[in-house]
């Protein structure tokens, strides 16, 4: 999760794809991570059932999360700026938050989520290191680049991901992830205020898709619950 979804979605970055791209694809995670418990309910004769992974209902919050996620990024999406090669760093990312959420929801056990943090920043380094001492590029060291890191680091890595892996073990991995829809609005929400970036009527809409679309998704377990 960490050395896949941070390192692709930096490398994708800096490898010319824009961020509002790189925010689309990464976002489809939800999607196909429901597609994913539908296919092993699919496999153990389940599909049908209300317990059978993803309800008809969930399926409408995620399709409406999804539409509501485009209309908020394709405003800030460039044109010609996708390669090859950064198209495969950004689904790297999407393959590695997705692939890392269902694996901890199935196979590790609940476990203080320090001792889960600092396992996995060892795994990510053993990974990255290499990788790093492959870059030609020197290092320039600047405020802006030392505050990213920083942000990066603690709220991005220690701050997100330790949320997500206690949401992980408390929740469903379907309704985990659709809270992810979340993020490119809030974005888009906090560039217009601390940037004074575009936020037009279609990203209103489709912030308020995605509003819609998550509460549905989450609402299925309390409704369970009543």
């Amino acid at each position: 999760m960490q050395a896949g979804y941070l390192g692709g979605v930096w490398s994708a970055v800096k490898a010319g794809i824009g961020a509002g791209t790189v925010a689309l694809l990464v976002g489809l995670q939800p999607v196909l991570t429901a597609l994913w418990v539908t296919a092993t309910a699919s496999r153990a004769g389940r599909v049908g059932a209300v317990s059978a992974g993803v309800s008809a209902r969930q399926w409408l919050g995620l399709l409406l999360g999804l539409a509501g996620l485009v209309l908020v990024v394709w405003p800030k999406m460039g044109t010609g700026e996708v390669t090859l090669a950064n198209l495969a760093m950004a689904i790297v990312a999407l393959l590695g938050i997705t692939i890392g959420t269902l694996y901890q929801k199935r196979h590790v056990a609940p476990c203080d989520v320090r001792t889960a943090s600092a396992i996995q920043m060892l795994a990510a380094l053993a990974i990255s290191a290499p990788l790093a001492l492959l870059e030609p590029e020197a290092m320039d060291w600047h405020v802006n680049l030392v505050a990213a890191m920083a942000w990066s680091v603690g709220v991005l890595t220690l701050g997100g991901s330790s949320l997500l892996y206690l949401l992980i073990q408390r929740g469903e991995a379907t309704t985990v992830t659709s809270l992810l829809y979340l993020v490119p609005p809030c974005t888009a929400v906090m560039a217009w205020l601390l940037f004074s970036e575009a936020f037009t009527p279609l990203m209103m809409l489709g912030m308020a898709l995605t509003v819609v679309g998550v509460a549905i998704v989450v609402r299925r377990r309390s409704a369970a619950s009543a």
